[in-house]
């Protein structure tokens, strides 16, 4: 059985043959640089795969599930409840990381991280339940150390499993009714950042409600003065947010790129490169989320999200819609002629 120690013992992406990578995309035909940052996907992806036509075939969608004992402080929009209802909806098929996978053609997995209901019966489940939720992080530690180590490696466990059955890019997705109060909780102490700064309206709220919000989150950060991130993680955090923090790292060690999703996933990756800062070379970070809390994250990793579309969702969405654009990057150094080639067919 893989141990934490194992999972963090990740080496530094090899770049020794990065500047034959970057040679390769810049001999294409075309200028140097035109196609931005599409070219940086192609380098990096060739990095990733350690070959100089790297290829996306099976990506996978993991939408890691659970609850949140802060919802019962009143924090979300909507009731716990409606992770269940969610999590049935993937699993038929129906929301909206499904149509999007559809699309993009990406397998769809949904794992049971803590969800607050037995769920045994369902068979397309991948059933890796800690706990019927968390507790309250306003009033008492979200979960004890070992459960956040055992989702830890529950979430790579799962991911390492899908790149064994094929999966060559992992795209991570999260559902949960009120996880953007650990998110932001998270945010604030592994950015570092002050709170208010990170508290977005998640789902929807009105004016009182984001107030009321603000103050919960604020009485569980007083609560304990926690910044170590495997500690933050178990004072303030959720199952699926542990085990998303475990698939990146999984990835990471394994050498298969990874797309990070909104505002919850990369508050997971944070936990997870504050761990093993290495890991963020094999890190793709789809969309700017419009929840505030992402910008910090962006500025503290010092990253750039491809895309820009105003999206707040979740589940995964922003991640799918990112993996053409990576595909894309395979195709210029893959598939695309080189300059030379034009120059010399036009004498």
């Amino acid at each position: 059985m893989q141990t934490l120690n194992d999972l963090i013992s990740i080496p530094a992406l090899d770049r020794s043959q990065q500047s034959l990578f970057q040679a390769v995309v810049d001999g294409k035909a075309k200028p140097p640089q035109a196609l931005g940052r599409i070219e940086e996907l192609a380098v990096q992806l060739a990095l990733i795969q350690k070959n100089a036509t790297p290829q996306i075939t099976q990506p996978e969608l993991l939408v890691f599930a659970g609850d949140h004992g802060l919802t019962r402080s009143g924090v979300a929009a909507f009731p716990a409840a409606v992770t269940v209802s969610m999590v049935d909806t993937l699993l038929a098929g129906k929301a909206s990381a499904n149509a999007f996978a559809g699309v993009v053609g990406a397998m769809v997995s949904v794992v049971d991280a803590g969800v607050a209901a037995d769920l045994s019966d369902r068979q397309d489940l991948i059933h890796a339940k800690i706990a019927m939720g968390t507790e309250d992080a306003s009033v008492a530690p979200a979960m004890t150390r070992e459960q956040a180590v055992e989702a830890l490696l529950a979430g790579a466990r799962i991911t390492a499993d899908a790149i064994r059955k094929g999966a060559d890019l992992i795209c991570l997705g999260e559902m949960g009714i009120g996880n953007s109060s650990p998110a932001a909780l998270i945010i604030s102490r592994l950015a570092p950042a002050p709170l208010e700064t990170c508290v977005g309206p998640g789902a929807g709220h009105s004016p009182e409600g984001l107030a009321h919000k603000k103050a919960v989150l604020a009485k569980a950060a007083a609560r304990s003065d926690a910044t170590d991130p495997l500690e933050v993680l178990s004072q303030f955090g959720g199952y699926e947010i542990a085990m998303i923090a475990g698939a990146v790292l999984a990835c990471a060690k394994a050498g298969v790129a990874v797309i990070i999703d909104g505002v919850i996933c990369s508050a997971a990756a944070l936990i997870a490169l504050r761990l093993v800062p290495q890991a963020q070379d094999y890190c793709v970070f789809a969309h700017a989320s419009v929840e505030p809390g992402h910008r910090v994250i962006m500025q503290a990793l010092d990253a750039k999200p491809l895309l820009d579309l105003d999206l707040r969702l979740g589940e995964g969405t922003g991640a799918l819609l990112a993996v053409p654009l990576i595909k894309a990057g395979c195709a210029i150094i893959s598939e695309v002629a080189s300059l030379q080639d034009v120059l010399d067919a036009a004498q």
